[in-house]
């Protein structure tokens, strides 16, 4: 079999067999994984460059190459499909994300605010974590993604961005910025939120994680992660504790009124109001961590006073929210 002896015909019968298998099928029938560094372009589509080419063999050779027969960069499958015109493009890392980025300043903030090699084992460790991120699951990755040579040069953006850095600041990014400046700004606080990121990444606990709309998540200021944030926003929604709540308001004879301002939504809109109060967690859950909620741990609380409490950090508690209330308004004590 002559390697690399493949036709635009060939070609295009892979990328037909592809299309009636379907990917996942396609590359497990053939023995490949999902592209790593290369994607060929084909109306509109993206395909996973080495296994079209490795099947394309099948057409012109009479056996498809396996994997380990060839590479899937520029010295085989790259140069083969541009050869016949096909589009083949480097699949960009994405960017970094917030989590990421708060685990780096992390790690740099332990350096007392100093750059790190690829080849310190801290940098390696934090490499293979951020590799468990569901961040950017079901983005397309480069071989190179979040290797130690990228942290390496993330934790020296991050240091020479440090106010205190005597020479010239490298490339980084905003997120670089702001993390840092919330690092410098309460360190205990962002220190804990990575380490509640690395808790969960090395128990599991952001699989299967349900998503938050991004709207939602605008609103929840604070010195946390985003997948904590999310998880937070899932707690704080659990429907059985929220309704528990209210019902052991409503069993004491109580009105559902806000614990903050004391806005009653049955008394300013009638039946539509009946019953209807939002439920909010009392204490951060990057303070609190994992663990079973109690009713105690909750606070009832309208829509407005939600919003003011995690508009920015530090959160306030209801009772904090209430005194401030109290101090600019006519609220009576």
């Amino acid at each position: 079999m002559e390697k690399g002896a493949i036709t635009r015909r060939a070609i295009l019968k892979a990328l037909d067999e592809c299309d009636r298998l379907g990917r996942p099928s396609f590359l497990e029938t053939y023995g490949f994984k999902g592209a790593q560094s290369y994607v060929l372009l084909h109306e509109g589509r993206e395909y996973d460059s080495k296994a079209i080419a490795g099947v394309a063999h099948r057409y012109t050779e009479g056996r498809p190459l396996t994997a380990n027969e060839f590479s899937g960069g520029r010295a085989h499958a790259v140069a083969w499909l541009k050869r016949e015109g096909f589009q083949v493009r480097l699949i960009r890392n994405p960017d970094w994300s917030r989590d990421e980025v708060i685990l780096a300043c992390d790690l740099v903030m332990s350096n007392e605010w100093k750059g790190m090699d690829a080849n310190d084992s801290r940098v390696q460790d934090l490499s293979r974590l951020l590799q468990m991120l569901p961040d950017h699951q079901n983005a397309p990755r480069s071989e190179t993604f979040r290797n130690p040579n990228g942290v390496g040069r993330k934790t020296f953006d991050i240091a020479t961005q440090h106010p205190k850095y005597p020479g010239k600041p490298t490339n980084g990014g905003a997120m670089d910025k702001a993390v840092l400046a919330e690092f410098l700004a309460c360190p205990r606080q962002m220190s804990a939120a990575a380490r509640r990121i690395r808790e969960a990444l090395e128990t599991g606990s952001f699989e299967g994680l349900p998503s938050s709309d991004e709207s939602d998540l605008a609103e929840y200021s604070a010195p946390e992660g985003r997948l904590l944030l999310r998880r937070h926003v899932a707690r704080e929604r659990d429907k059985k504790l929220r309704q528990k709540k209210i019902d052991s308001v409503l069993q004491r004879g109580l009105t559902l009124s806000c614990e903050v301002c004391e806005f009653d939504f049955e008394a300013v809109y009638g039946d539509r109001g009946a019953g209807y109060i939002e439920c909010h967690h009392v204490v951060p859950l990057h303070v609190a961590g994992e663990g079973r909620t109690k009713l105690s741990d909750l606070a009832l609380i309208c829509s407005n006073c939600h919003r003011m409490i995690h508009r920015k950090a530090p959160w306030p508690t209801p009772q904090d929210l209430r005194h401030q209330l109290r101090t600019h308004s006519s609220m009576p004590t």
